[in-house]
């Protein structure tokens, strides 16, 4: 990191040093410091492609798609979890858990679907688009946890009424879950002392609004991306550089003195 971006980082702290909650919006991005590829973007997964079945990748892993093929939504959520199976947490999760232990509130949204930021041991986890290690049954209701795909059969069925099973996560075309909704709006009406945006292209409105809400009353943003995204013009400090070697320089800058 150059010499702007450290005084970028010695600013972060210093803000850190002041507040006491603290508030992130996670995406792929912190991620992909684990190995895990990025849905779109550089090292993108499925990156300007369609799939063998000359469809796009949202069509594939539609909500619609799930009802009336499921043996094809379940055909590209086990090559996106093949390729996600070895990695694990790394030292931005790391950070953020670390976080959690020293501030009276901290809360994270995350888009991803990895369970990353449970298996580092964060508690106030809004994952909003839930968890791929969750399977359920939308028939009876039958839940399971598992560590990956190859303790299952794919497409599985239900043992208790027979049914497909799904991810317990948000397809194309899906509404969020109402209760972890709620759970956003609380969070965000008791209000943050900083604001960071972390590995997120911010391209949906409920991932953006924390952001601009944060703006409105005056709260610091802080963005930590390498490229620029939906909300790169509005935010207060920007940090052009990936998740973890950014966030592990501004917390070892926290906790110099």
């Amino acid at each position: 990191m150059n010499m702007l971006d450290r005084e970028k980082i010695g600013e972060i702290a210093r803000l850190l040093k002041k507040a006491k909650s603290v508030f992130f919006v996670t995406g792929a991005g912190i991620s992909a410091d684990s190995g895990l590829p990025t849905y779109r973007g550089v090292g993108g997964l499925y990156n300007d492609t369609v799939t063998d079945e000359g469809i796009p990748i949202e069509t594939a892993l539609a909500g619609e798609t799930l009802k009336s093929r499921p043996e094809l939504t379940w055909k590209y959520l086990s090559q996106i979890e093949k390729n996600c199976r070895s990695a694990k947490f790394n030292r931005a999760h790391e950070v953020i858990k670390e976080m959690e232990d020293t501030f009276e509130r901290v809360c994270v949204l995350t888009q991803n679907i990895d369970g990353f930021h449970h298996q580092a041991g964060s508690q106030n986890v809004i994952d909003i688009h839930g968890d791929i290690h969750r399977i359920m049954c939308p028939g009876c209701g039958w839940k399971r946890t598992i560590e990956n795909f190859s303790e299952i059969e794919i497409p599985p069925a239900c043992p208790l009424c027979g049914k497909t099973a799904r991810p317990d996560v948000v397809f194309f075309g899906e509404m969020l879950p109402y209760e972890k909704l709620l759970m956003l709006d609380d969070e965000l009406a008791k209000g943050f002392d900083i604001y960071f945006s972390v590995g997120t292209t911010s391209v949906f409105p409920y991932i953006q609004e924390p952001m601009f809400s944060a703006k409105r009353m005056g709260r610091p943003t802080v963005e930590i991306n390498p490229g620029e995204t939906g909300i790169s013009g509005i935010v207060d400090i920007r940090l052009p550089h990936r998740a973890a070697e950014s966030l592990d320089a501004i917390w070892s800058e926290f906790n110099k003195n």
